[in-house]
């Protein structure tokens, strides 16, 4: 009784903070012509509406694709619908056609945050609380523990709560699906992973794990017997699943394929915003958009993820385990998460959620991922006036995890696990000292094979000892009118120079 007490103060203190973070400011709030994701999902609850199913994706003269147009999938929508059915039983006004753009009110943000609240409390809250109970080898103590660190996340609760998405949905389905597959209930975890990817796209960096786990279990059984006959159920169920999902759109192929479209965009670009992976920082030295066309991108940054997760799939594939399952989906995330096409700032929270699943096994680590991940969040936060309420978790959240776990002891490289990695790199020592090197080696070629492209951020230093940076503002003065690396180089008159370190 003690530990469901417990678990009832965890899950209200858990529901206070979200409900004091939904009382800030929101994306786009008070910015005229867009807004922000606020009226994204406003406008998607309009369109749902007031619009038949196979006008929802498609540009008409009611539906501007061009204003917030609807780009997540079929759950997405029928849960826009939803909303917007009993938003219509409050006040009209906030759903009508055309004349609601913009709409904001004290009483239509408060219907708003109600709609988040209350899809936390019936899908992500109970999956967590569940999980952290089917936790084995745990003491009672330490599961409600766990709860309260997963739950009080600010990541999650200041984009959801402050911002304004519904992540917790999708991330919910997600958490139910893992619970499902930890009892051995493959089938329902199957429709639940389904559920989730039908709700956001974005659950795709979750869904190699699941088919490599699942495909392991049905090798581990045999393809001759159970094996088979698991792999023949799963197939079905997911065929099943998605058929139930689509199905409103499945009458017309042509609806199918513009719903697709809207999915995966690759006009886009590479990344949006200020996002913490490893094209956004390359930006930085190589302005990849410039210099590289949307379709080599998005091969480029296919085949690299693809490598980069790859030794995660093979190994869960061969040796199918929970725990190796978890780290998995850990690994697969952030492979997508740094390496991928289409990346959002937000996108790191399908990697914090892994990370939470683990905090009970790795709680040093874990907990350093976890503030690591919000602090990547904090242009956005910034740009929504969410500085106090990241202010107000993050300690929060730290504390919660200090007073929980022993996050400070076995925290050397042999308990981290990091032993043999960290000697793996002293034999690549010397080629790191010569990275520098190498890497402007490559920014010459590049510029030189692109003579249009803009220049890079540096320029040779005056004694010809080198390059020293600049800010790419400060450019001026007589180079302010050199287009292109070469001339610059030229102009100088010691290009050879550029190599050096």
């Amino acid at each position: 009784m003690e530990k469901w007490s417990l678990m009832a103060l965890t899950v209200l203190l858990a529901l206070t903070v979200r409900w004091a973070v939904s009382l800030g400011s929101y994306s786009g709030a008070g910015k005229p012509p867009m807004y922000g994701d606020y009226e994204a999902q406003r406008h998607w609850q309009e369109i749902t509406y007031n619009l038949p199913i196979r006008q929802w994706y498609f540009n008409t003269s009611d539906n501007n694709l061009q204003y917030w147009g609807l780009d997540y999938p079929p759950l997405t929508a029928y849960h826009s619908f939803v909303c917007a059915y009993i938003a219509k039983l409050i006040n009209p006004d906030w759903v009508a056609l055309h004349t609601s753009r913009g709409y904001e009110s004290q009483p239509h943000k408060l219907f708003m945050r109600t709609t988040v609240f209350v899809a936390d409390l019936l899908v992500y809250i109970p999956a967590v609380i569940l999980y952290c109970f089917s936790l084995k080898e745990t003491s009672a103590k330490k599961k409600v523990s766990s709860a309260l660190c997963i739950l009080l996340y600010p990541g999650l609760i200041l984009i959801d709560h402050g911002h304004f998405q519904y992540n917790s949905v999708s991330l919910g389905l997600a958490l139910w699906a893992v619970l499902c597959l930890s009892h051995d209930w493959d089938l329902l975890g199957s429709v639940a992973f389904c559920l989730a990817l039908n709700y956001k796209q974005m659950e795709l960096y979750h869904s190699l794990p699941f088919f490599c786990y699942l495909l392991g279990k049905c090798f581990k059984k045999g393809l001759k017997g159970k094996g088979l006959v698991l792999l023949a159920k799963l197939a079905g169920t997911v065929l099943v699943s998605f058929a139930a999902c689509w199905l409103p759109f499945g009458t017309d192929v042509e609806q199918i394929m513009q719903v697709l479209r809207r999915l995966f965009p690759i006009d886009r670009g590479l990344f949006e915003d200020k996002v913490a992976n490893i094209w956004c920082s390359l930006s930085v030295l190589i302005k990849i958009k410039n210099v590289i066309s949307p379709r080599t991108q998005l091969k480029l940054s296919f085949a690299v993820t693809f490598l980069s997760l790859l030794p995660a799939c093979i190994k869960l594939t061969v040796q199918p385990s929970l725990r190796g399952f978890k780290f998995a989906l850990v690994s697969c995330a952030l492979s997508f998460f740094l390496f991928s096409f289409q990346v959002h700032e937000k996108s790191i929270l399908l990697v914090s959620v892994p990370v939470c699943l683990i905090i009970n096994e790795i709680p040093f680590m874990a907990t350093w991922f976890l503030l690591v991940s919000t602090f990547s969040l904090l242009p956005l936060l910034l740009k929504d006036e969410l500085l106090l309420p990241y202010a107000a978790t993050t300690p929060a959240f730290l504390a919660a995890c200090l007073a929980s776990f022993s996050i400070l002891e076995k925290t050397s490289a042999e308990d981290l696990q990091l032993k043999a990695f960290s000697l793996s790199l002293k034999g690549y020592v010397s080629w790191f000292k010569s990275f520098p090197r190498i890497v402007r080696g490559l920014a010459y070629l590049l510029w030189k094979k692109y003579p249009q492209a803009p220049l890079p951020p540096w320029q040779l230093r005056e004694d010809g000892k080198g390059l020293w940076s600049r800010n790419w503002k400060d450019i001026g003065g007589e180079h302010s009118s050199v287009s292109t690396l070469q001339q610059f180089l030229i102009k100088q008159q010691n290009f050879h120079l550029f190599l050096r370190i």
